[in-house]
C-alpha cells in the first residue's frame, strides 16, 4: 500500500524525533502550498536553470514586483505554471545565487531543464 506523501513526511519526522536514521526526501508538488492563480500543477517538482538574467517576481507578469535578478544558470525548481494573456510563467524556489531560498516566479521562456 502507498502512503500519501504527507504521512510519509509526518511519519519520517516522528522517526526522526525518536531518534532513528535521517530521511531526506524531495517534496512533491503536492506537498508544497502553491499559489492560487496557478493554472497547472505538475506531480512532481521540475528542476530548471535560467538562461540568462531575469527578474523573480511577485507574481505572473512583468507587471508585478522584481524580488530580484537572477543570475544566468541560477538553479529553480518549479511547481506549477500560469500563463496569463499567453505567455507562461513558472512559480518556484530559488535553489543557487544570491537569491536562494525566495519564492516567486520566472518567465517559463527563461528556463531550461
Amino acid at each position: 500500500m502507498r502512503l500519501p506523501s504527507r504521512v510519509a513526511a509526518v511519519a519520517g519526522a516522528v522517526v526522526l524525533m525518536a531518534g532513528g536514521a535521517t530521511l531526506a526526501t524531495a517534496p512533491t508538488a503536492a506537498a508544497v502550498s502553491t499559489p492560487s492563480n496557478c493554472q497547472y500543477r505538475w506531480y512532481t517538482p521540475h528542476n530548471a536553470k535560467t538562461t540568462a538574467g531575469v527578474n523573480l517576481r511577485t507574481g505572473p507578469s512583468t507587471g508585478y514586483t522584481s524580488l530580484g535578478i537572477l543570475a544566468k544558470g541560477t538553479g529553480f525548481t518549479h511547481y506549477c505554471i500560469a500563463y496569463p494573456n499567453g505567455t507562461n510563467w513558472a512559480w518556484g524556489k530559488v535553489t543557487s545565487g544570491a537569491n536562494r531560498g525566495k519564492s516567486g516566479w520566472v518567465a517559463y521562456s527563461y528556463l531550461t531543464h
